[in-house]
């Protein structure tokens, strides 16, 4: 545990020297794209202690100096499949961003949608000696946390404390100088595929990169197109991506489940290729451009021109109904639907005192998705598009771009991590953690 500890220490402090020099570099690796941002950073501002109880929650001002976006390459269902294939797209998008920035970018923090994620609830306690909370007893309640065995090759992703309490008085955001006997936490921690993040690591070592932090592309997504009161009174963020759906419930401001449902727009685009026999470029422009889940009569009057593929454009070309299109994607996205409703049922959503639902991702933007969604995952369902954040162009601003945009807050506005407090060497958690966090070791 000692050296996933020293290690994520590590990343923090990599990460704060490069935004002490200014530049940083946001990478989201999905499975339809690959998009870059570069962020200059003009100070650390202010510290605020109302933010949290982390050494590194704060304002910090920064701007979108650089934005490029490319096809993804050797991505499959949120993982890499061929990692030189990978590599070359990285490269490809960096240099595109460095030259829009004018700057050259040495460290990046990533996003990964893949890696079969489960959530899991921990709890610690301990008594207060000194009948007051300290900093170092705020590290040890969170080492005192039991964790479970989380699996053979599973690995931590995030492990986030959602809730202090200090005997009877529980929702409480910093418990340092509160003064009791017994100091509660309950904390969140996020697991994926070790081998999915070490792919991950390798690739971006290839590409002459250093890694200042990996998160979540689900985690990522709601935090740019959460607003502040969906994010406290509690909401789902469905981030419709390309090789998966990415879900996650956030409350009280930070996230305490997220999963995903391996099936993405990519699947969609296919059943058009092999409903219309028609390449797949052409599948996708004819779901992006003439697509939707919601028929109307006059859909059986509008004929859409479509080509087999093959050149002859006079003598291949026919016509298709945009009501046969509908026809095609509506079960698919039905399908997806139906696999979020169970992912919320499994995680006791409809418990929560707030049933607001968040659509966002490239895929929500056919248009009868919240109709159809409304219909299935409950009424309170809007789509969400990521915030403005300053220096970033119109074309980045859609749905598409919010995981994006998320790292780029991630990276500004860091939430508490296990990792962030100083944590004496007697404190460590428990064995299984250490078996966890093994991963760590071997591929740093």
């Amino acid at each position: 545990m000692a050296e996933l500890y020293q290690t994520q220490r590590a990343m923090r402090n990599i990460r704060r020297a490069a935004l002490q020099r200014g530049v940083i570099g946001i990478l989201d690796i999905g499975t339809s794209k690959i998009a870059c941002l570069v962020l200059r950073f003009d100070g650390t501002g202010t510290f605020r202690e109302t933010d949290g109880v982390g050494p590194m929650a704060g304002q910090v001002n920064f701007r979108v100096i650089g934005a490029a976006s490319t096809r993804s390459r050797g991505m499959r269902r949120g993982e890499i499949d061929v990692m030189a294939e990978t590599e070359r797209a990285i490269r490809t998008v960096v240099a595109a961003a460095q030259k829009v920035a004018g700057v050259r970018v040495d460290h990046v923090i990533a996003c990964l949608s893949g890696g079969r994620p489960s959530s899991y609830g921990l709890a610690g306690e301990i008594n207060l000696d000194a009948g007051r909370v300290h900093d170092h007893d705020v590290a040890s309640v969170m080492a005192a946390c039991d964790a479970p065995d989380f699996g053979r090759g599973r690995e931590v992703l995030h492990a986030q404390p959602v809730n202090f309490a200090v005997d009877n008085r529980t929702g409480l955001g910093d418990p340092r100088d509160h003064v009791g006997n017994r100091l509660s936490c309950d904390m969140h921690v996020l697991t994926v595929d070790g081998d999915v993040i070490g792919n991950l690591i390798q690739c971006i070592r290839r590409c002459d990169l250093e890694l200042a932090g990996v998160a979540s592309a689900s985690y990522a997504s709601a935090r740019a197109s959460l607003v502040e009161d969906e994010q406290e009174l509690g909401a789902a963020c469905i981030d419709f991506g390309g090789g998966g759906t990415g879900v996650s419930i956030f409350i009280k401001k930070h996230m305490i489940f997220a999963d995903n449902v391996n099936i993405g727009g990519q699947l969609v685009t296919q059943d058009i290729a092999q409903g219309l026999r028609v390449p797949l470029p052409v599948a996708e422009r004819l779901k992006t451009l003439n697509g939707g889940l919601e028929a109307t009569g006059r859909d059986d009057r509008d004929l859409l021109e479509i080509g087999t593929g093959s050149g002859e454009w006079d003598t291949d070309r026919r016509s298709v109904s945009r009501a046969d299109l509908i026809g095609i994607m509506r079960p698919r996205v039905e399908e997806i639907l139906e696999g979020v409703r169970e992912v919320l049922d499994a995680a006791g959503f409809d418990a929560m005192p707030s049933q607001q639902i968040v659509l966002t991702g490239g895929g929500s933007q056919i248009p009868g998705l919240d109709g159809l969604a409304a219909r299935i995952l409950g009424p309170n369902v809007r789509c969400g598009r990521p915030l403005r954040i300053d220096g970033l162009a119109h074309q980045f601003t859609d749905p598409g771009f919010s995981s994006a945009v998320g790292l780029a807050l991630f990276a500004a506005h860091p939430q508490d991590e296990w990792w962030d407090f100083e944590m004496p060497a007697s404190s460590y958690p428990t064995r299984s953690l250490r078996r966890a966090y093994r991963w760590f070791r071997n591929n740093w």
